[in-house]
This record gives C-alpha cells, structure tokens and sequence, in this order.
C-alpha cells in the first residue's frame, strides 16, 4: 500500500508538471513546514467526554501537538488561480490527561498523560485563489496513508515517573484517510508565504468504519516558492 500511494504522488506530480510545460507556463515548487494541533471528533470522543463527566473533571482531553513538513508544485492555470499537489509527513492523534487516585494516599493522585501518536503520509490537491496581492484562499482534497500510530501512555507522582511506554496500534485503524483540506494564506513577493487551514476527515479512522470518529487538524505553515 505504501508503494501504491507514493507511485499515486509522483505520476500526480509529474503530470503536473507535464501539462506545465506543454502549456509553456511557469510552474513553481516549495517547501512548507509547520505546527499541528491535532484531535479526534464523533463517536470515540463522544464517549470519552461522558467518562470525563462521571469522573467529574478529573480527567481532560486536549489536541496533540505535532508538526508537518513537505514539498508542493504551484501550477498556475489562470491569472489567480493555481492547482497545488503537494507531499507531506504529518503529525495527528488527540491527548488525555487526568488524575489517577491512590487509596489512602489522596495527596498521591498520580497525573496520568494518554496520547495517540500517529503519523502520516499527506497527499494534499489544493485550488488556490488569489485576492489581491499575495494574499490566497485555497482548499481541495487530502489523501493520507498511516505510517506508523502508536499509544504512549505516562503516570507519575511527586515527580517521579511511575509509567512510560508506548505500544503499537497499526492493528485495526484505517490504512487511507481522505479529508478536505482549506485555510488561508499569504505569499509575498520573495517566494516566502504563510498560511492557517484545517484538515476535515472524512473517512473514520478505524479498519471497519464501526466508530464514526475522524481525524481533525489546525495547521499554521511557513513555506519557500523557488
């Protein structure tokens, strides 16, 4: 599957770039990297927020902070308006926090960190529209392909750290995950632009479809157009 989706990215790239050049107009490539905050949303954390409640407040659940770098081609089409594949790893996942008491020892209460840790492979097919000078609106679709998604689960008290392991979770969460990606953006004229968006999962992120939960992603970005 991982042969599939990176030969799916560079026939996509290199029509691009084909058509480009056929055409006779100007194509230009990039690099962007910035910060992630990422969650979970629908029926999972549903039921998480019900556990939060039965114990009242104690536990929390929170985005995971993570980052995502890659590579884009900027294909003008009309004066304005570009089409922008692009390729990006990307951090994803959501964080639980809380407090874990100890019989007797209730000064003891144990802070107690959950996080899913996962990572993917992004193929983002952007529409950018330009309004006025430099400044953008872009969305379009988002194919990922899952990596690697692990569980790292840490507890402590008093500052000494009673637990911290990960453990795999590959088994039974979704390979693909489609979404449509939109935000804002700016491009000054060096090449060097800025841009906020949002990654909306559309597809649930385990195996079977059997939990209707997705992924959700804030992104800010700084990038290089050559």
């Amino acid at each position: 599957m991982k042969k599939l989706f990176l030969l799916i990215a560079i026939v996509v790239l290199g029509f691009a770039t084909t058509k480009v050049n056929a055409q006779q107009q100007p194509v230009h490539f990039g690099i962007r990297a910035g910060v992630n905050l990422a969650d979970w949303q629908g029926e999972t954390m549903n039921s998480a927020q019900g556990l939060i409640g039965l114990s009242e407040g104690s536990v929390s659940s929170s985005m995971r902070e993570g980052f995502h770098v890659g590579g884009y081609v900027s294909i003008p089409v009309a004066p304005g308006f570009e089409i922008e594949p692009g390729l990006q790893y990307s951090q994803k996942g959501t964080k639980l926090t809380g407090k874990m008491p100890v019989d007797g020892l209730d000064f003891l209460n144990a802070n107690v960190t959950i996080t899913n840790k996962a990572e993917y492979i992004d193929l983002p097919v952007l529409a950018r529209l330009y309004v006025g000078n430099g400044f953008n609106i872009y969305a379009g679709p988002q194919i990922s392909y899952l990596v690697s998604n692990k569980v790292e689960a840490k507890a402590g008290a008093l500052g000494f750290n009673a637990l911290n392991q990960e453990f795999d979770m590959n088994s039974g969460f979704r390979e693909v995950d489609f979404a449509v990606s939109g935000g804002l953006g700016y491009r000054f004229t060096n090449g060097f632009n800025v841009s906020a968006g949002y990654d909306l999962g559309l597809s649930p992120i385990d195996a079977n479809g059997s939990f209707e939960t997705y992924n959700r992603v804030v992104k800010a970005s700084i990038g290089y157009s050559f």
